[in-house]
């Protein structure tokens, strides 16, 4: 006699797999966002979107760096949004793009993880994380053509080569490998220009977190999308740091350090530090 009050009973052993979305999509595929019916309409304009995430390495690790403004359409609906997600002790995400289904992504992938590593009895290697990561926004293509599209991009410790990485991904799921900088959403091609003229790749992670403030603020004054530091309601980027010692996200005490500092920079110098040319 079956009984219904455990529906799962009998699935977790034996274990069939380490991926713990395919387990899911098995076991109950309501669970995993590609499983669902997309909409019959588009509704991209109708749901909170993220903006601008900036990842950026650094001597010993990886920072990484967003705005908080959510969007819909032209009406800011959230200043407070969380885009940057610690998924492991050495990874993050940042996801630009629809924020429910952004959320909801980076929580499964965290999930995923953890799975693989309780399996297996080793953690993902860098790669093997990018890997992952790709697989599961291929899934979710067919909600990206109704046009809840979610891009993330991962950034990680990888502690076998002693460096911070950083990957990115087109709607389809194809990683790609970003040396130094890289940053999304709709502010990113201002927050690049930034990071062009910024980046020094043996900067310290103090450096780059202030290199990053930096390149949020220009894309916040040229990306309506974007948001700027709010002072007043102390309202800051949400910027975590990466290296040998794990993830650690700097608290709006730490983060209002180096606002205060671009922004006191910004008053005799308003388009922010000019690039060295030695």
């Amino acid at each position: 006699m079956r009984d219904d009050s455990q529906p799962f009973q009998g699935l977790f052993s034996p274990a069939g797999t380490s991926s713990f979305t395919d387990f899911a999509a098995s076991a109950a595929p309501g669970l995993v966002p590609w499983e669902r019916r997309p909409p019959a309409t588009a509704v991209a304009d109708q749901i909170p979107h993220s903006t601008t995430i900036i990842a950026a390495t650094c001597a010993g690790g990886v920072v990484m760096a967003a705005d908080r403004r959510g969007t819909s359409g032209n009406m800011i609906v959230e200043r407070n949004a969380e885009k940057v997600y610690r998924v492991d002790d050495f990874s993050c995400v940042g996801a630009a793009g629809a924020g429910s289904i952004g959320m909801e992504l980076t929580r499964l992938y965290g999930v995923e993880l953890e799975h693989y590593e309780k399996a297996e009895g080793r953690a993902l290697s860098v790669e093997g994380k990018a890997n992952r990561l790709a697989a599961m926004i291929r899934g979710n293509l067919g909600m990206a053509m109704q046009g809840m599209v979610v891009v993330p991009i991962l950034a990680a410790y990888d502690d076998e080569r002693g460096i911070g990485r950083i990957f990115t991904y087109d709607v389809a799921g194809g990683p790609y490998e970003s040396w130094q900088f890289h940053a999304i959403g709709s502010g990113s091609i201002f927050a690049r220009g930034a990071l062009k003229k910024l980046y020094r790749e043996d900067a310290s992670p103090d450096e780059a977190v202030l290199t990053c403030v930096q390149a949020l603020y220009d894309a916040a004054e040229d990306d309506a999308a974007t948001g700027g530091p709010d002072v007043t309601r102390r309202t800051y980027p949400r910027v975590a740091v990466i290296t040998a010692e794990g993830f650690h996200q700097l608290s709006d005490d730490e983060v209002e350090v180096h606002v205060r500092a671009m922004l006191d920079g910004r008053m005799t110098r308003p388009d922010g530090p000019a690039a060295s040319l030695s």
